[in-house]
């Protein structure tokens, strides 16, 4: 049962995606620091925080509202990602992509089940 925001599944994996985000942004460059990696930092919070925002809305209406945001920034974040690899910021780095598709991919699939008029929640 979901008491909370933090029993997700999904919050919790978005949560180590920040984490593995934080890791990667220490070896940009220093000039880059409020600029492409600010933006990447940001980006990457914001997909746990509007998860948790979400579900700490009443009904599930506002909580896909939130879960669509929280799609936007991991598509935000994604391009981001790509951008750093393009600029010689970052190497490829396959097993963050992969994270950020299963991010994505976690945020899709919970929208379909909300939006099953039978699924409830709260």
């Amino acid at each position: 049962m979901v008491t909370s925001h933090k029993d997700l599944k999904l919050w919790q994996e978005s949560m180590i995606l920040v984490e593995d985000v934080y890791k990667i942004a220490v070896d940009f460059p220093k000039e880059e620091m409020f600029g492409l990696t600010s933006q990447i930092k940001r980006s990457a919070v914001s997909i746990p925080s509007n998860i948790a925002e979400g579900a700490g809305r009443r009904g599930k209406a506002e909580f896909i509202r939130f879960l669509y945001i929280a799609l936007g920034s991991t598509s935000e974040l994604e391009t981001q990602l790509e951008i750093s690899v393009r600029l010689g910021f970052m190497q490829k780095n396959e097993e963050i992509f992969k994270r950020v598709y299963f991010v994505k991919n976690m945020i899709t699939k919970l929208i379909k089940s909300l939006n099953n008029k039978h699924a409830y929640i709260h």
